[in-house]
């Protein structure tokens, strides 16, 4: 049986709704009305200011204030000037926190699976809670995972790059 996420899914820090969304179903609904539907195979988490790999690590801007509301909206950013992302904010309000929905089933990589729902910047914001064009639903399913490093952080120190906050579902 299918059910909507609700607030208190999205009111978990990020390390742990990266595990719990493992296997639930992004949901995106287009203007002519078509539903999409695609199970997340792969999440990171990112985990404050004190997360030298998150952006809001430098503190609040017009970019990452999105991560300050409470769990349970996205946030969509432009990477490499040409791929979005999409990040499920989680946790409390005022702290920031976001998982990055790396992967879906059919759709390996987070640019490719934007590309794949028509996910853009469009839905920055958007309350994946009362949404009708973007949610998360979950029929109960926890796949087996594994952990590793995060990827793409250079930035980040060396002891934000050793974390293991990469969650893969094993197939």
């Amino acid at each position: 049986m299918m059910r909507r996420l609700t607030d208190a899914d999205y009111s978990i820090d990020a390390v742990t709704a990266a595990k719990a969304l493992l296997g639930a179903w992004l949901c995106r609904r287009l203007n002519d009305g078509t539903v999409m539907r695609r199970r997340i195979t792969e999440t990171e988490a990112y985990c404050g200011e004190e997360d030298t790999a998150c952006h809001a690590h430098k503190g609040r801007t017009p970019r990452t204030d999105v991560m300050y509301s409470p769990g349970g909206c996205a946030y969509v950013y432009l990477c490499y000037g040409m791929h979005e992302m999409l990040n499920v904010v989680t946790g409390r309000e005022g702290r920031p926190e976001a998982v990055l929905i790396r992967g879906v089933e059919g759709a390996e990589g987070p640019g490719r699976l934007t590309k794949a729902l028509h996910i853009d910047r469009s839905l920055n914001r958007e309350d994946l809670v009362s949404s009708r064009r973007l949610w998360i639903e979950s029929d109960g399913a926890r796949p087996k995972f594994t952990a590793s490093p995060r990827i793409g952080i250079a930035y980040a120190s060396p002891r934000d790059q050793r974390r293991k906050w990469r969650f893969t579902a094993i197939q």
